[in-house]
């Protein structure tokens, strides 16, 4: 029978153990200098070896060679999860006062010592105040917060770290490399990042990977989303594109792809949190989705929470009563009287016009915008999603959008975006055209109700059919 990959290559030696050189150098000095303390604690998630560092300590304690198969009578390891209560430790506290078999201590390792139930620490608590000279005791536990105070102020505590993606990886690496295991660079970083800081993790994903994987291409980025069931790169960036440019329609499209996928909403959640978190000072605006994404895996229905978090930046902002009705208020001597002040606040145009180019203007006079907007929408989905809810006017050889904020503004002001829409624009026949944009809705065409905006500070110009009200 073959041996686990995470058996096989489990820490012999002090000297072996990656990640955790804070607890190791210390370790290590103290045995060279004789320091043996009567009670260690090891503390740290799961998977970053507590239980091989107790293994190797216990051993260098007592000077006898260490393998994994290794068993000596005067080492005694104890799961606390089936030996947690009251009797067990009574039983433990009589063993102890018996000497060591042959070695010079008698060490008892203790894995998850949090499980022990309450009687079960009283009664512990005792030989670890006036423990017999012969007995090192070595607690490991993954929940540190759940021992009494009681217990962790007897022992000497060492917190063991997460291991980073970037020393997985290159631990991976090493292991594949002896393995003979093909792997590209793209797989063992996003294996060492699902591993989420655990060796253990890490390395029976590798084994259970290398099992699948085709002889000639061995393993893959794509190999790995199939086998750990997570979403295409394709669908996360899509997902926050949708985001940044407030396309509903989108994010729907692509939530529906993912389900059909078989990918589940809090996998699909933990990658999102993970590209996020990766590339947050590039695009902070992300930072309060990030914030909400935490939550969609405490909810009972994390596929609508996950919806609901995503399409919530492209919500409409609710919008004040039409403007034409307020046109129909019999307010002529108010609106007569403030007429020159209206005038007077007429916005000018905040862009200014750029020097004319080189080349020859363009003609727009039969430019067709719904023609433009679904050209982009075949071609460039981006760029559609945001134009789509723009305005326009054709000025003097030029087309100014009217982004209507600063959001939008900045999107197509943006060289990537700027460059699809002139090439959008080359495509149906328009070369050199001049684009200005303006963060602001377009202009109103009716003139009572211009002056109605000015006086109201801004609106929006609504068109209401015959028979609307009625």
């Amino acid at each position: 029978m073959a041996t686990a990959l995470y058996r096989k290559y489990r820490s012999k030696s002090l000297d072996e153990v990656v990640g955790q050189d804070h607890v190791t150098t210390v370790l290590k000095q103290s045995l060279a200098q004789g320091r043996i303390a009567h009670a260690y604690l090891l503390t740290g998630p799961r998977g970053v070896g507590k239980t091989s560092i107790a293994r190797i300590l216990a051993h260098e304690i007592n000077k006898l060679p260490y393998s994994d198969d290794a068993s000596h009578l005067d080492i005694i390891e104890i799961d606390a999860a089936s030996n947690n209560g009251v009797e067990d430790v009574r039983d433990l506290r009589e063993k102890v006062q018996l000497a060591p078999v042959s070695a010079e201590k008698k060490i008892y390792i203790i894995d998850e010592v949090h499980m022990l139930s309450k009687p079960a620490f009283n009664a512990l608590l005792k030989t670890l105040e006036e423990p017999p000279a012969h007995v090192v005791f070595i607690l490991a536990t993954t929940d540190a917060d759940k021992l009494p105070a009681t217990i962790v102020s007897r022992t000497q505590q060492f917190g063991f770290r997460a291991i980073t993606p970037a020393d997985a990886a290159k631990h991976l690496a090493m292991i594949a490399k002896k393995e003979h295991i093909k792997i590209d660079d793209e797989a063992l970083q996003l294996i060492a990042l699902r591993g989420q800081g655990s060796f253990r993790d890490s390395i029976g994903l590798l084994d259970q990977l290398a099992s699948l994987a085709d002889k000639k291409t061995g393993i893959t980025h794509e190999l790995v989303e199939q086998a750990l069931g997570l979403a295409p790169t394709t669908i996360i960036e899509r997902l926050l594109e949708a985001y940044r440019s407030h396309d509903i329609q989108l994010t729907v499209a692509t939530l529906d792809e993912s389900e059909s996928l078989g990918i589940q909403a809090t996998v699909l959640t933990s990658q999102l949190i993970d590209t996020i978190r990766s590339d947050i000072v590039a695009h902070p605006e992300l930072l309060p989705l990030l914030n909400q994404l935490v939550d969609v895996s405490k909810s009972s229905q994390p596929s609508i929470k996950l919806l609901t978090v995503l399409a919530a930046s492209s919500v409409p902002k609710p919008k004040t009563a039409a403007l034409a009705s307020a046109a129909t208020l019999t307010m002529e001597a108010p609106i007569k009287s403030l007429e020159k002040k209206a005038v007077q606040k007429k916005p000018k145009d905040p862009v200014a016009k750029p020097a004319a180019p080189s080349a020859p203007t363009a003609n727009l006079d039969t430019f067709d915008w719904t023609a433009f907007i679904k050209y982009t929408n075949e071609h460039h989905v981006a760029i559609s999603s945001v134009l789509a809810k723009c305005g326009h006017e054709i000025t003097d050889g030029g087309l100014t959008i009217y982004t209507v904020n600063n959001f939008y503004k900045k999107k197509l002001d943006d060289i990537r975006y700027r460059s699809l829409v002139a090439q959008s624009l080359e495509a149906l026949g328009f070369s050199n055209v001049v684009i200005n944009t303006v963060p602001t809705g377009s202009p109103l065409k009716d003139e009572q109700a211009a002056k109605v905006a000015a006086i109201m500070g801004g609106g929006e110009e609504v068109i209401i059919e015959d028979g609307a009200n009625e």
